[in-house]
């Protein structure tokens, strides 16, 4: 399964620059890598247009956002990667449900030429 969302960043090109080093090759917590391929992630991009981050995830047939959310919860990196990040994204912290936001699939080419 394909999945895409998206996460508004702080405007501010300093932040967005280290945001960015963060997520340059082999700058993610191998920890955070880990949690991510374990939970049935099988490709995961993140790009970038101003402020505004789109991520693509491949999936495999055991992932599911709900259970991802449980894992992560109970992962002491993945939630200090996580509270590392937040100084970057434009999100409120008390509501966890506002930061990736599912982008809904209008259209497939696939489904156009079956």
């Amino acid at each position: 399964m394909q999945y895409c969302l998206t996460l508004e960043l702080k405007n501010d090109p300093e932040l967005i620059a280290t945001y960015e080093q963060y997520h340059s090759p082999k700058q993610v917590w191998p920890e955070v890598i880990s949690a991510i391929r374990d939970s049935g992630i099988t490709d995961m991009a993140i790009h970038r247009v101003g402020t505004t981050l789109i991520m693509i995830l491949q999936t495999d047939d055991s992932f599911s956002f709900t259970e991802k959310e449980k894992q992560d919860a109970m992962n002491p990196k993945v939630q200090q990667w996580e509270c590392l990040m937040e100084q970057f994204q434009n999100v409120d912290s008390t509501n966890q449900q506002s930061k990736w936001q599912l982008v809904e699939r209008i259209f497939s080419l696939e489904e156009q030429t079956g």
